[in-house]
């Protein structure tokens, strides 16, 4: 098997024309994308208010675990049977699958922005307020900042999720990286099979690293944990420039 995959991967022929990996990795992170930008914008302005109100929690949590305990496969087939008579061209099967992977990661965003929100230390709060913030300040300046690393744990989680889960979209005869799997299993071809797993876990691998960077710089290193000099180290720095001792006695 590891030389069938080797040699599959090694081919050149399968990394060039529209059925090469290049191209069918472009039509994956085009599914991911559109996905994300989709499910953020429901996701965080909803988790965003439900963390600051507190209004409407119970019945979304209830919901969110509904949706997570829908079978995928099984909802893609049920939503593009209802839709696909509907829409036009490569649109009949796109959409369908688009608004699976968006049911599907829209929960974890959601979960992770009122926990974060949520979890807010309540004096925070009552000090962002005592200085004469309004509500939507206290939510801009103190809750969304100190809610960031959740927000991003709810994104990391949705994108591994999204990436490993558009390889369904090949079965309703779009593009992507699942194509590799379905294509390869119609052929016996279980190198290619083995091929397009490994290339998926690969992406979402890189994915969760980009997602990882843009966390270490977007949260605030009190938060992460992450400091640019320890208090050791300024003490050291201060005690070279103000005490001459210290020269003398090296």
């Amino acid at each position: 098997m590891f030389n069938s995959i080797w040699m599959w991967l090694t081919d050149p022929a399968n990394w060039q024309g529209e059925d090469g990996v290049p191209q069918r990795t472009v039509e994956h992170l085009q599914y991911f994308a559109e996905t994300m930008v989709v499910a953020a914008v429901i996701a965080i302005p909803l988790g965003l208010y439900i963390g600051h109100t507190g209004k409407g929690k119970l019945f979304i949590v209830n919901v969110v675990g509904a949706f997570r305990a829908i079978p995928t496969l099984g909802l893609l087939f049920v939503v593009t049977l209802l839709l696909a008579p509907r829409l036009k061209g490569d649109n009949a099967f796109l959409i369908p699958s688009l608004i699976v992977l968006i049911i599907l990661a829209v929960p974890p965003i959601l979960s992770g922005t009122y926990a974060g929100v949520g979890e807010v230390d309540p004096a925070a709060r009552d000090a962002a307020r005592g200085m004469g913030m309004t509500g939507w300040e206290v939510l801009r300046k103190v809750e969304v900042p100190c809610a960031l690393p959740l927000i991003f744990s709810g994104l990391r989680s949705a994108a591994l999720q999204v990436i490993a889960t558009a390889t369904i979209a090949a079965t309703v005869s779009l593009g992507g990286l699942g194509r590799l799997l379905i294509d390869g299993l119609s052929v016996q071809n279980y190198g290619k099979v083995a091929s397009g797993a490994i290339l998926v876990a690969l992406l979402a691998l890189a994915v969760d690293l980009l997602f990882a960077l843009g966390q270490r710089y977007a949260v605030s290193p009190g938060l992460s944990g992450r400091f640019r000099n320890t208090p050791a180290a300024d003490d050291d720095s201060r005690s070279t420039v103000i005490d001459p001792a210290v020269h003398e006695a090296a």
